[in-house]
């Protein structure tokens, strides 16, 4: 819903919808989805036993297999990822160009996931070609000239670039959050500081946020500098917050939610802005994108931290529950997020 009206508001041009963008996860429901009695076990283990986690679990499940059923019937309907496909393998070629380093230990770290099988879903990158295309700029294809005017090479190399730059900056704050929560798997497999050890993923964040830097300075656009450089700003805030609350604090829905726009949707949101702002938008509609990326950011977030609930380590890359017994997500959060 969120993509099918996001789109509908700043678009000229009809779209299909892309609900199913959001909600798509290749996972099975019955491999995903945990007994009540195991959850609430589990739960109990890991946080022992406190009161503040009485909260009722089947509602939580509930929410889960919605996601698990909507996510199959509409990948079956509607595949976004293909609109973009062909550009999405440019990006990753060109991500790949841009993190080698001189020192090859530097490099092999910095490139750990953005080799071929570990980029993840590149959901970031995605959101910000489909907005660009949203926005009129088409191809310069002759495959997309029957779609709309031909706009220059250059100007969609240019919005190609938002979308390496977020992936850049996303990845180096995945690196400095394993760190932070000392998490042994990501993706699938073994994060980069148990892989190589926290100094050096922490040398190779700071690499990729330096190269994101540089690939955003050649842009040549203040205004779009400084909005990627509040993203930053943000992921630090969040994180920070997340460090130093407490556990009452946590419980809290508003404390939610603003951790989750730092963390999370700022990142979205301010690069959808900023390809508004190179397509020559107006005011208005770069508005309505960053709107838009806020709120898909944080309906992101919040599909995902219910399947930290519902999933399984195979389906999401790590450990089910890591969030709870990292005490990241407070257990009031979800039944609030059922009301």
């Amino acid at each position: 819903m969120l993509f099918c009206r996001g789109f509908s508001r700043i678009s000229t041009t009809p779209r299909k919808s892309l609900l199913g963008f959001i909600l798509s996860r290749p996972t099975e429901p019955s491999q995903s989805l945990l007994s009540n009695q195991y959850l609430y076990s589990t739960i109990k283990q890991v946080c022992g036993g406190r009161k503040a986690f009485s909260w009722s679990l089947p509602s939580l499940l509930g929410i889960g297999r919605q996601i698990h059923h909507s996510s199959s019937v509409i990948e079956e309907q509607f595949d976004p990822f293909s609109l973009v496909a062909e550009e999405l393998s440019l990006v990753a070629n060109r991500l790949r160009a841009m993190v080698v380093a001189e020192v090859p230990k530097l490099a092999s770290a910095a490139e750990y996931f953005f080799k071929v099988g570990v980029e993840g879903k590149r959901f970031r990158p995605t959101v910000l070609l489909l907005m660009a295309t949203a926005l009129n700029v088409h191809l310069p294809e002759p495959a997309a000239a029957s779609v709309g005017d031909t706009l220059t090479t250059d100007l969609r190399t240019r919005l190609q670039s938002i979308a390496e730059i977020t992936e850049m900056i996303h990845v180096a704050s995945l690196l400095h959050d394993d760190v932070l929560d000392d998490a042994d798997k990501r993706r699938g497999i073994g994060s980069l500081n148990a892989v190589m050890g926290n100094k050096l993923a922490v040398l190779a964040g700071d690499f990729l946020l330096s190269r994101a830097c540089v690939s955003l300075a050649a842009l040549k656009n203040t205004e779009v500098v400084s909005l990627l450089a509040t993203v930053v700003e943000h992921l630090v805030t969040g994180e920070t917050m997340q460090m130093t609350t407490s556990s009452e604090q946590r419980c809290s829905m508003e404390y939610y939610m603003q951790k989750t726009y730092y963390k999370t949707a700022s990142l979205i949101s301010n690069s959808c802005k900023a390809i508004a702002l190179l397509a020559g938008q107006t005011a208005e509609v770069a508005m309505l994108a960053f709107e838009y990326g806020k709120n898909l950011g944080l309906a992101f977030q919040l599909i995902d931290d219910v399947l930290d609930f519902t999933g399984t380590s195979a389906s999401l890359g790590k450990g089910s529950l890591s969030d709870i017994r990292h005490f990241i997500l407070g257990s009031q959060n979800a039944s609030e997020w059922h009301k």
